[in-house]
C-alpha cells in the first residue's frame, strides 16, 4: 500500500465503481471485480456496487464485452499451428469485438512450445468473416497476446488475399515464410470491409519494424532467438516492399503507422489491407463497454492489473480508466498483484493508492494460487481505509 493520509470519500450514499482488468494467470476481469465486491461488502454490506471488467484490447477483451452485456458467438477457425480452436467474438446492436488472441494467441499453444518463425493469423481472417456473417457493421478488433509476427499476411489470406512465391505457389505460414514472397494481390480481399468500420484497439503504438518493431520488441516473448529477430524483420521488411509494388506508397506509409506493430504485426495487416483505423485499446474500449454513464453513477472508483508497473502507464487499463475517471473528478483506487510504481508516478496517472496481494502474500509462488481470497481480503483493507 502507498503512504499518505487517507481521506474517506464515502458515506451511505457512497456508489463504488470496479473497472479493473484482468490478474493474468489467476484472475479473469469478472473474477477480480466478484472477489474485490465481496471484500468490500464484508466491511460495508449494504454497499452499492457496480462492476464493469475493462480490457485494452489484448486478451480478455471479450469476456469484458460479454460482462457488459454483448453476446458471446463461438466459430472454430484455425490456431496459430494450423490446429482447429474454438473461438470466440462478442456481438450487441450490429457491433462486434473480435480479439486476435481468441484465435492466434499464445495461449493456444502448448506449455512451453513457442512457433516464432511459423505461426499464423489465419484463424484470425477467419474469425473476422464470421464477425462480417454475423451481420456486423462495426468491428472492435482488438490485438495483443499473440503468437505470431506474420505481419497479418495469414489474417488477409483468409480474407481472399493471394500471396504468392517465385513458383506461383502460395508462401507458407508464418513471418519467416514471407521472405520467399514474389507477388502479392489484395484484389480479392472480401468486399464488406468497404462497408464496415473497423478499429483497431491496441495499448502498443510500435511500428512494424526496426528497433522498436514488432519483432524486436515482442518476438522474444514468443520464443525468437536473436536470429529469428533478424530473419523475421527483414521478412516483413520485404513483406512491405512487395506490398508497395502491388498496392503502392501506402504499404510504406502504414507500416510506420502506430500500430501497425501490434500482436506481432496483424495491426499492420488491418491497416494496410482492411482500411483500419487505430484508437487505443483502452479509450476505445471504454467506450464500446459504456465506462461513462457508469462513472457519472460513481462516489469511487477502483481499477487494477495483475501487475502495476511502468507499462501500465503506456495505455493499459487502469492508466486509461484512472485518466477518465480523473478528468470527472472522481477519486481512483487501485488494487493489483504486485505493485512497482512510487507514489508519485501514481498520483501522476491519477490513482490515489494502490494495494497489492504482496502486501499480505510477499511470495509470488503463493500468491498467485491464492490470488482470490488475498484479493477479497485486500478490498476489505481498502474498505476499512475509504468507506468505513
Amino acid at each position: 500500500m502507498t503512504d499518505g493520509a487517507v481521506t474517506q470519500v464515502a458515506d451511505s450514499r457512497a456508489r463504488v465503481l470496479v473497472a479493473a482488468d484482468k490478474f493474468k494467470g489467476s484472475l479473469t476481469a469478472v473474477q477480480v471485480a466478484e472477489r474485490v465486491t465481496a471484500g468490500l461488502r464484508r466491511v460495508v454490506p449494504e454497499l452499492e456496487v457496480e462492476t464493469l471488467p475493462v480490457a485494452d484490447g489484448g486478451d480478455g477483451t471479450v469476456a469484458a464485452a460479454v460482462a457488459a452485456g454483448f453476446e458471446r458467438r463461438e466459430v472454430t477457425v484455425t490456431g496459430p499451428v494450423g490446429e482447429p480452436v474454438t473461438a470466440a467474438f462478442a456481438l450487441r446492436d450490429g457491433t462486434a469485438v473480435v480479439e486476435m488472441a481468441e484465435a492466434s494467441g499464445l495461449q493456444l499453444l502448448p506449455p512451453g512450445v513457442f512457433a516464432a518463425l511459423t505461426a499464423t493469423t489465419y484463424g484470425s481472417g477467419e474469425l473476422l468473416a464470421a464477425a462480417l456473417d454475423a451481420g456486423a457493421r462495426t468491428i472492435v478488433f482488438g490485438v495483443g497476446g499473440s503468437a505470431t509476427t506474420d505481419g497479418g499476411a495469414g489474417m488477409l489470406a483468409a480474407l481472399g488475399a493471394r500471396f504468392l512465391d517465385a513458383a506461383g505457389e502460395p508462401v507458407g505460414p508464418g513471418g519467416a515464410a514471407l521472405a520467399q514472397l514474389a507477388s502479392a494481390d489484395l484484389s480479392g480481399l472480401d468486399p464488406r470491409f468497404a462497408d464496415v468500420d473497423l478499429i483497431l484497439a491496441s495499448d502498443v503504438d510500435n511500428p512494424l519494424t526496426g528497433p522498436k518493431g514488432a519483432p524486436a520488441v515482442y518476438g522474444p516473448q514468443k520464443g525468437a532467438s536473436p536470429e529469428d529477430v533478424q530473419t523475421l524483420d527483414a521478412a516483413l521488411s520485404h513483406f512491405v516492399t512487395v506490398l508497395e509494388k502491388a498496392i503502392g506508397p501506402k504499404a510504406a506509409e502504414c507500416a510506420v503507422a502506430p500500430g501497425a506493430g501490434g500482436a506481432g504485426g496483424i495491426g499492420y495487416g488491418a491497416l494496410v489491407g482492411l482500411d483500419a483505423s487505430f484508437r487505443p485499446g483502452i479509450e476505445l474500449m471504454l467506450d464500446v463497454l459504456g465506462f461513462a454513464p457508469a462513472l457519472e453513477r460513481a462516489t469511487l472508483v477502483i481499477t487494477g492489473e495483475g501487475s502495476l508497473d511502468e507499462q501500465t502507464l503506456h495505455g493499459k487499463a487502469p492508466a486509461g480508466v484512472a485518466a477518465a475517471a480523473r478528468a470527472a473528478g472522481k477519486d481512483v483506487v487501485a488494487v493489483c498483484g504486485r505493485l512497482a510504481l512510487p507514489p508519485e508516478a501514481l498520483g501522476a496517472a491519477g490513482i490515489r493508492r494502490a494495494y497489492a496481494l504482496t502486501d499480505l502474500e510477499p511470495d509470488p509462488a503463493k500468491s498467485m494460487p491464492n490470488a482470490g481470497p488475498l484479493l477479497e481480503e485486500t478490498a476489505a483493507r481498502l474498505a476499512r481505509d475509504f468507506l468505513s
